[in-house]
């Protein structure tokens, strides 16, 4: 089970400098800005974070009512620099009751962090209107490949192998690092790190440090494996 406070005091805590390292979030945001083929006036942005989404959608859509969620309550702050228009909510998506229907749902880089990514997707589907959609981003089972290899720690992604009757695009993005050790503050800078509490000691960094040289050569490489998926209303019934 996931720990839900690691997560938030995790990116609570990295909030500032988010934007600046998540560099294949904000491509994924480009991604599913480009995805998307209605004119949405109402949306629901899940996982709204620092709002690298919300500011691409609000620039290309003219949307009347825009809805928020994040369980960091910070994130507002960033949310409301963007539009003081945006109802943001401060809540975790899993447990929150939502109440209207909207011509989009949508989310980058966050439902890796549902426990039960089935279950929520139905969770969600009254709430489209009669053409609203789905539109979400995850990661694949490629996803950080080197780093659960190494320390054997990571999310299972396994999950999304049971949305392939959906529309499904995916891709590989290797990025490429100096050093190992710039390997992990990637990951801290961006909130990655959230799925353990490990506290690393000095020979625990040497290790990691060395393992990843010797297994890919010297060639300091981290793979993302994003995965776009498209839930229509009509396939809600």
């Amino acid at each position: 089970m996931l720990d839900k406070k690691l997560i938030k005091q995790r990116f609570a805590k990295n909030l500032k400098t988010y934007r600046e390292h998540a560099v294949i979030q904000n491509k994924m945001a480009e991604t599913l800005t480009n995805m998307i083929d209605i004119l949405p006036a109402s949306v629901l942005e899940l996982g709204c974070g620092c709002g690298i989404l919300t500011e691409k959608l609000l620039s290309k859509f003219n949307i009347k009512t825009y809805t928020a969620v994040d369980i960091v309550e910070e994130c507002e702050t960033y949310i409301k620099e963007i539009s003081q228009n945006i109802k943001f909510i401060p809540a975790d998506i899993e447990k929150y009751n939502f109440e209207e229907k909207y011509d989009l749902i949508i989310s980058n880089a966050t439902f890796q962090w549902i426990e039960n990514l089935p279950v929520f997707i139905e969770k969600l589907k009254p709430h489209l209107t009669p053409a609203g959609k789905i539109i979400f981003s995850t990661f694949g089972k490629d996803n950080l490949k080197e780093i659960k290899k190494i320390t054997g720690i990571g999310l299972n992604y396994n999950m999304v192998d049971s949305l392939k009757n959906y529309e499904i695009k995916e891709e590989i993005f290797p990025l490429e690092f100096n050093t190992p050790k710039d390997v992990l503050k990637h990951l801290k800078f961006t909130g990655v790190n959230s799925i353990s509490a490990k506290h690393w000691t000095k020979s625990d960094l040497k290790k990691f440090e060395e393992t990843y040289k010797n297994l890919y050569q010297n060639k300091i490489i981290l793979t993302y494996n994003p995965i776009y998926i498209i839930i229509q209303s009509k396939q809600a019934g």
